[in-house]
C-alpha cells in the first residue's frame, strides 16, 4: 500500500471488499437462508462478483502491481468452489438411437400481458418449442392461452390455480404419463408437480419445480426506484420461503423409487443453498455438456442462470442446449439424455 497513489489505494480498498463478498459465497450455500437469509441474497451476485475480480486483476497485472494476488488467490478458490462461471468447452453432443430431449421453459403466461411488445409472440414461442422437439417439456408460469396449441404432445399433466385467470405449471409428454402428482407450498400459487412417464420398459419420474418469486424487476430503472433495506429483506424473507419449499421437494423425492430428472426455475442461482440442496448427487447437464455462461433470465447486468435441469445417475447426459429466443423474460434449455444398460 506505502508505494501506491491516493486513486489507487481507494481502488485497492475496494478491490478488497469485492474479493471479501466474493470468498463469503462460497461459505453461504451450506448456511441456511432461514438463519443468515440477508447475507444469502450475496449469492445472486456471484457472477458479478467474479467478473470484477477478473477486472481488478487484469488492472494490476497491467500496472505491475502485486496487488493482484488478492482476486487471484480468491477467483482461484472459488474455481475450485464453484467450477468456472463460463465452459469454454464445446457442448458436448453424443448420438444415441435411445436420446430423448428434455426442454424446460418458464414462458411467462405466454406474454399474456405484452410484457414483449410484439405480435404473435405466443404463437412463436410454441412454433419454437415444435420445432426443437422435445420429448419431454417441462414449463413454469403455465397458461392455458386461447392462441396455444401444443397437441403436438399426446401427454399432459398441468397443475392451475387462481381465479381470473388460470395458470401454474405444466408437463407435456410424447411418452405415456402414468402417475401425476403436485407438492403444494403453502401461501403461494408456486409449487412442484410431478409425471411418471413411461419410455421402453423404464418409468422416470420427472419433476418440475417452480420456487418463490423474487419479485424483481430486471430493468436498470425500475432498480434505481427500489428502496435498497426493502429490497434485501424482501429477497431476504424470498430465500428463506425457498428453503422451505426445496426442504417439502426433498421430502416427496425421498419416497421416489424412481429414475428421476429435476426440472425448473429456482428463482435463485447456481451458487445458492437452495440449489446446492436440490442437485445433491444428481447431475447439472449443464456442467456435464453445456458450453458458455448458460444464462437463462433476461437480467441486464451480468448472466444469470436460474433454470436447470439435473438427472440421477441413471442416465448418460448425451447433450445440453441454452438458447437464445427471446419470447419470455426466461430463455429455454434442454438436455438430451439417455438410459444407461
Amino acid at each position: 500500500m506505502k508505494n501506491l497513489s491516493f486513486i489507487n489505494k481507494l481502488i485497492y480498498i475496494v478491490n478488497s471488499i469485492v474479493a471479501l463478498l466474493l470468498l463469503l459465497s462460497i461459505v453461504l450455500p451450506y448456511l441456511p437462508p432461514k438463519t443468515f437469509s440477508i447475507l444469502s441474497v450475496i449469492n445472486l451476485g456471484v457472477s458479478f462478483l467474479i467478473l470484477v475480480n477478473v477486472l481488478f486483476f487484469v488492472y494490476w497485472v497491467i500496472r505491475l502491481k502485486k496487488q493482484f494476488t488478492i482476486s487471484l488467490l480468491v477467483l482461484i478458490i472459488t474455481y475450485f468452489s464453484f467450477g468456472s462461471l463460463y465452459k469454454f468447452s464445446s457442448a458436448k453432443a453424443i448420438e444415441d438411437p435411445q436420446n430423448f430431449k428434455v426442454m424446460n421453459y418458464n414462458v411467462r403466461l405466454f406474454n399474456l400481458y405484452n410484457w414483449i411488445p410484439e405480435e404473435n409472440v405466443e404463437t412463436d414461442l410454441v412454433a419454437f418449442i415444435e420445432s426443437e422437439a422435445p420429448d419431454v417439456l417441462s414449463i413454469q408460469e403455465y397458461h392455458p392461452h386461447k392462441n396455444i396449441n401444443l397437441s403436438y404432445f399426446k401427454y399432459k399433466f398441468e397443475k392451475l390455480s387462481g381465479k381470473k385467470f388460470k395458470y401454474g405449471q405444466a408437463i407435456f409428454s410424447k411418452f405415456p404419463i402414468i402417475n401425476t402428482g403436485s407438492i403444494e407450498f403453502p401461501n403461494t400459487s408456486n409449487n412442484a408437480i410431478f409425471a411418471d412417464v413411461v419410455k421402453g420398459k423404464d418409468t422416470m419420474r420427472i419433476y418440475n419445480i417452480h420456487l418463490e418469486s423474487l419479485r424483481i424487476n430486471p430493468k436498470a430503472e425500475s432498480l434505481k426506484n427500489e428502496d435498497s433495506e426493502r429490497l434485501l429483506k424482501r429477497v431476504g424473507s424470498t430465500f428463506k420461503r425457498q428453503q422451505y419449499q426445496t426442504e417439502l421437494f426433498l421430502d416427496h423425492k425421498a419416497k421416489c423409487k424412481y429414475k428421476t430428472i429435476v426440472c425448473g426455475d429456482f428463482n435463485n442461482t447456481a451458487f445458492s443453498y437452495v440449489y446446492r440442496k436440490i442437485k445433491d448427487d444428481l447431475n447439472d447437464t449443464f456442467k456435464e455438456a453445456g458450453s458458455g455462461f448458460g444464462r437463462t433470465y433476461d437480467f441486464q447486468f451480468f448472466p444469470l442462470r436460474i433454470d436447470f435441469i439435473f438427472a440421477d445417475d441413471a442416465f448418460s447426459v448425451n447433450g445440453f442446449k441454452s438458447y437464445e429466443n427471446h419470447y419470455s423474460d426466461h430463455y429455454p434449455i434442454s438436455t438430451t439424455l439417455s438410459l444407461k444398460e
